[in-house]
């Protein structure tokens, strides 16, 4: 190992680099560094009185999840709502979102370790938050995506109960009353579907939005919007099927809201193929498109609380959205006009953006670019409504990573062809970057290829030090969206239809093959790497192609018949319509062909991962060391599905850099990391 003398965290310009092998550059961008800078934001909200309220999830401390609230003075601190031995977080469908929600100064969010609901006052110190829902012994009843109904003073959310059976809960809409010191049984609102989502009351209570969708769909694949109307003791007496219900209509409804004249707004996919905002007529049941763009308006339900346009103002005819859209690959913010059909983009600095939360003549942006890690802003708008006038931000996952700046790589948008003649798939490329090193002229550098998880889901490109860390030791980084990937519209997102294991893992291939050709990779030392659905392509690609000399699955699938049989209701069907047979659950399955795999793999697991149950990352392990090749295989205790401890995010990192270097980098790390073992090689 090399000796790790400090790292200067900016360096002159006009000072010659030192020349030393790609991969063994020092950098400052240790794994301490990176595991520790990175919050995670859950989502956020306006107080009764204006003020940001956000979560965010902190890897030191396990990854806890703290409602924070902006300071009434500028300079002051923010200050943390929820106290210690709480922590905010649904485990609703696995992935959670929509933990809490805000209505004046009062709160209400689910605790992690019961998965109750709680009510806390935002503005008393004093105050301990009060359970609303019963307390049923195990936290086997979880809530997300609530909302305040003023008209019964209740809460009406989604309630994800797993009591009588874990692997196949039952998904309904309750309504939890506010009233009294005596918790109730929670009062069904609608039921009969397999999921639930989006549940909206209108302005007067007297009407409610849902999104649903049954087995074995996923709400991107096909969803339907409904709206009941509330009776005078509160149940739903009618309803009706606004989108979704037409079945020469292939479309996934998503995101609906009421503006303050009653009207319903909605995102749906139904001409164009793209994410598009609409408008639900109620006279005759007629669905308005307000403007088409070959772009996405939204994106995947994976969490519960996706939350992309805000309705800002109502005048007359005239509604104005501010919206956020995808296209070919980065983000933008506009203002709607429902009534001129017309957008307005707005000029900010963010190329990636997630949430809006409407303020008090703002709009509080989640957002990021390639040189801004995940961060939200207030944006503050001109009186027209029409134009950003100051631009701040408020929140910073990384707050200190500027100080970074001269290290980082900056994303590159590629484009490049895939196995389909004519069709083309995308990737964002990160050149080895580094103030202080350069490699000589002949050599090329190591590429890590990353297979992002889903597989429907996107990669973005924003400043994230889980690559930064790789680009400035010297390694060149590429983060691919295959096809199947979302960001692109449905035509490209349906490429992955029947063909799992086989669009992912040629256009991941295809990539790495392309930057060899550019003289951006050195093809001997091409390895890739993936968590989830990332992880399974990342198999596949060792399996079955000989592209790659070594990989690294987090958390992947190795088996998808015991995928299939053992992951959890929300994604039990989803791979249905991903494997086109009962045969290709087997051929499609990298456990099932551990002879073909020829290359070192690490393959990192948590124990209490109910997605992607450990049994597949032992049997995949154990069959690599019968069959003689190296391997070796990390678990977690107490981690889920995606690692969330600053200890253990770091250890990953680390661990994998150092077993590349080992098995296929002709380099030795400048960082003091030891090895754990590595079996059939130490």
């Amino acid at each position: 190992m090399a000796s790790t003398s400090p790292v200067p965290e900016t360096y002159s310009a006009t000072q010659d680099k030192i020349t030393a092998p790609y991969g063994s550059w020092k950098s400052p961008l240790t794994a301490d560094v990176v595991s520790g800078a990175s919050k995670r934001l859950g989502g956020t909200a306006v107080d009764g009185h204006g003020r940001l309220i956000w979560l965010e999830s902190r890897p030191t401390e396990a990854g806890r999840g703290v409602l924070v609230k902006e300071p009434a003075k500028a300079g002051d601190e923010p200050s943390d709502i929820t106290p210690k031995e709480y922590a905010v977080r649904t485990t609703a469908q696995e992935y959670g979102g929509g933990a809490f929600r805000i209505f004046g100064d009062t709160v209400i969010f689910s605790n992690y370790k019961d998965q109750r609901l709680y009510k806390h006052s935002i503005d008393s110190k004093d105050s301990s938050p009060l359970p609303i829902t019963p307390d049923y012994g195990e936290p086997l009843v979880s809530y997300a995506d609530g909302i305040f109904d003023p008209r019964f003073n209740r809460y009406v959310t989604v309630r994800e109960d797993r009591r009588q059976d874990a692997l196949n809960s039952t998904t309904e809409i309750v309504a939890i009353g506010l009233n009294g010191q005596n918790i109730q049984e929670p009062k069904v609102l609608v039921s009969g579907s397999d999921f639930y989502a989006f549940p909206r009351m209108d302005p007067r209570g007297e009407r409610m939005a849902w999104i649903e969708w049954h087995h074995p769909n996923m709400p991107w694949d096909k969803a339907e919007l409904w709206v009941g109307y509330i009776s005078e003791n509160g149940d739903v007496y009618k309803r009706v099927c606004v989108a979704g219900f037409d079945p020469t209509i292939v479309e996934s409804p998503t995101e609906p809201k009421w503006s303050s004249k009653g009207e319903l707004f909605f995102v749906t996919d139904r001409k164009n193929r793209f994410w598009n905002l609409h408008k639900w007529i109620e006279s005759n049941n007629e669905v308005l498109a307000i403007y088409s763009l070959d772009a996405e308006f939204s994106r995947p339900l994976w969490v519960f609380g996706i939350n992309s346009y805000e309705i800002i103002q109502s005048h007359g005819e005239k509604n104005l959205i501010a919206c956020s859209y995808r296209q070919n690959g980065r983000s933008y913010l506009g203002i709607l006009d429902d009534f001129g059909h017309s957008l307005s983009l707005l000029d900010i600095p963010f190329t990636d953006i997630d949430n809006i939360t409407l303020g008090n003549d703002c709009l509080f942006v989640e957002g990021a670019s390639g040189v801004q890690p995940s961060s939200v802003a207030k944006v503050t708008l001109d009186d027209h409504k029409l134009k950003a006038v100051d631009f701040k931000v408020v929140w910073s996952s990384s707050p200190d990573t500027l100080k970074y700046k001269s290290y980082f790589s900056l994303p590159e948008l590629i484009e490049f062809p895939t196995e389909v003649p004519g069709q083309k798939a995308y990737a964002y490329y990160y050149p080895p970057s580094n103030p202080i090193y350069q490699a000589s002229p002949e050599e090329k550098p190591p590429l890590l290829v990353k297979s992002h998880g889903g597989p429907t889901s996107e990669a973005r490109g924003i400043l994230n030090l889980s690559i930064q860390y790789w680009t400035s030791r010297g390694w060149a980084f590429v983060d691919v969206n295959y096809g199947g990937s979302t960001g692109y519209g449905r035509e490209f997102r349906e490429r992955l239809l029947g063909r799992w294991g086989i669009v992912d893992v040629n256009d991941c291939c295809s990539c790495a093959t392309f930057l060899v050709g550019s003289g951006k990779a050195d093809e001997k030392r091409l390895c890739i790497t993936g968590g989830s659905a990332g992880g399974y392509t990342t198999l596949a690609a060792l399996a079955f192609r000989d592209t790659f000399k070594a990989g690294a699955s987090l958390y992947g699938v190795a088996d998808l018949s015991m995928l299939r049989a053992e992951t959890h209701k929300f994604e039990s069907r989803y791979i249905d319509n991903l494997v086109e047979s009962e045969k290709d659950y087997y051929e499609k399955s990298p456990i099932n062909f551990v002879d073909k795999f020829s290359c070192p793999i690490i393959l990192f697991q948590g124990l209490e991962d109910k997605v992607v149950p450990p049994d597949q990352a032992r049997k995949i392990y154990k069959a690599l060391k019968e069959n003689g090749l190296p391997v070796a295989l990390v678990e977690y205790e107490g981690e889920q599905h995606g690692f969330r401890k600053a200890e253990n995010i770091k250890f990953t990192l680390e661990q994998q850099m150092v077993f590349f270097a080992r098995v296929v980098g002709h380099f030795d790390v400048a960082d003091e990391i030891i090895p754990i073992k590595i079996d059939n090689f130490d």
